[in-house]
């Protein structure tokens, strides 16, 4: 779902990478401004993903070194260094947090370090080039100032929760009256833009509609930003109340028409968005943005034989390992106790081990601590949730107009049985005001692609199809009568 996470027990050396953007790193910022002394930049290549990696090296007040880590295609930035020696010859630096290092040796008069990097009883390439200046991500659709729009940084409370909750509220200039539309993350602690690998998808959405004669209101998840809560304990129904929480603070906006309030909800959101619409007679429309009509369960097991297929994995390996996921999803959905399920999960992974060949399990990441961190992320309340909701009996109460929109090529939210799912939804709940659009050639960040492969996002200059903000643009206008 940005993010629907893709939370695994064991995988292959992909996931060396991904360690580098799990989100406790990857929103981490150097405490202070640092000058650097000299800036590195190399490609991580694992199968049929190339990935940059900058080292940013400064020098310390004792004379020593310090850096910072950067993965910009996956917009990770400043993820601090542990320890790090650099002599005329070699280059070494380790990042504890992530059980990774670099070894390199310096080829002599040049700019030039050859090494390799290691993690988890993993190691790959990595040779490491001198550059004078960072590579700037070119992002050509973030709204830049003064816009030719009101916005203001507003907050509202969530009473139900007790939180306060920030957010923008971006609106046409001129006295009036405008629709207007609260816009739902998807899963992962987001802040209002929905910034993922330097993409802005929902500040993009915002500025179009207010260009168009549109409000919308984006906040930030409870917990992140300038909101307040928990969001670790929270599951969609929590995030449920939040939305709603907006909805009635836009009543109060006398520049929200309040006839015509909408909720557009990506991923998660499109889960979410129906279940706020079934519980409040002021949501007078959704738009579900690659919005689920499975439930998580099935959900995680298409993703990950797609998402493994798209970055080049085996496909022996790959049915392995969903129908080793499999069993684990059903002991969590079975089994409420988080102390048992997981003495459930660790039998179950290790007769998945015996499955495997040695080459195979040479290629798993068999750290302790990995296992045990993800075993603690699959019995969270926000998993055990998702993982057994079924989105069809809500939606076959919403009675609302509906947009259904899902990219073609989303490896994350597999559009065909999903948007035909919400149809036949709507349709047995006797919903005669929707309208559902598969669009070809559009990933789960609806841009345009040729593959849909999640870690293409970060490479991709578009943030969002132009095509797909027309058509809700359009759409709302239909709906609310312009």
């Amino acid at each position: 779902m940005k993010k629907i996470k893709v939370i695994t027990l064991a995988s292959t050396a992909l996931i060396i990478i991904n360690c580098l953007t799990s989100t406790h790193l990857a929103q981490e910022k150097p405490k202070e401004e640092k000058q650097f002394s000299s800036l590195w930049e190399g490609k991580l290549n694992a199968g049929s993903v190339s990935l940059r990696i900058v080292l940013k090296i400064f020098n310390n007040a004792d004379g020593s070194f310090g850096a910072f880590l950067d993965s910009p295609d996956q917009g990770a930035a400043d993820i601090p260094i542990s320890s790090i020696i650099f002599t005329e010859d070699s280059l070494k630096f380790e990042i504890k947090r992530i059980l990774g290092k670099y070894e390199g040796a310096i080829v002599k008069d040049s700019a030039l370090i050859k090494g390799k990097w290691s993690q988890l009883g993993s190691s790959l390439p990595l040779d490491l080039k001198k550059i004078e200046k960072l590579t700037v991500v070119n992002r050509p659709q973030t709204p830049q100032k003064p816009y030719p729009y009101n916005e203001e940084e507003i907050t509202f409370e969530n009473k139900s929760a007790n939180i306060t909750l920030a957010g923008s509220f971006s609106y046409p200039k001129g006295e009036g009256k405008y629709p207007a539309v609260v816009m739902v993350t998807g899963s992962g602690a987001q802040d209002r833009d929905e910034t993922i690998f330097s993409h802005k998808p929902f500040a993009v959405i915002a500025d179009y509609f207010a260009r168009n004669g549109i409000a919308t209101l984006r906040f930030d998840d409870r917990g992140v930003g300038k909101s307040k809560g928990n969001f670790a304990s929270a599951t969609s129904e929590d995030f449920a109340t939040d939305a709603l929480a907006a909805v009635e603070y836009l009543k109060t906006r006398k520049e929200a028409d309040q006839n015509k309030i909408g909720i557009a909800g990506h991923s998660e959101g499109g889960l979410i968005a129906p279940l706020v619409a079934v519980n409040s007679s002021d949501v007078d429309f959704i738009i579900l943005l690659a919005g689920t009509g499975l439930p998580g369960k099935d959900i995680l097991l298409m993703q990950t034989e797609l998402i493994s297929a798209a970055e080049g994995q085996k496909e022996t390996i790959t049915k392995k390992y969903v129908r080793f996921a499999e069993k684990v999803y059903d002991v969590i959905n079975k089994e409420e106790n988080n102390s048992l399920a997981a003495d459930e999960i660790k039998k179950i992974y290790n007769e998945y081990l015996t499955t495997l060949t040695e080459e195979e399990k040479a290629a798993l990441i068999n750290s302790q601590e990995i296992f045990e961190s993800n075993l603690k992320a699959i019995t969270s309340l926000w998993f055990r949730f998702f993982l057994k909701y079924d989105p069809r009996p809500t939606l076959e109460n919403v009675i609302i107009p509906v947009l259904a929109l899902n990219g073609e090529k989303d490896l994350q939210v597999p559009s065909k049985i999903n948007l035909s799912e919400i149809e036949k939804a709507l349709k047995n709940g006797g919903n005669k005001n929707y309208k559902i659009i598969e669009l070809p050639g559009l990933n789960h960040l609806f841009q345009n692609c040729k593959t849909g492969a999640v870690s293409k996002y970060g490479q991709i200059e578009e943030t969002f199809s132009p095509v797909v903000l027309k058509i809700m643009k359009d759409w709302i206008w239909e709906v609310t009568g312009k």
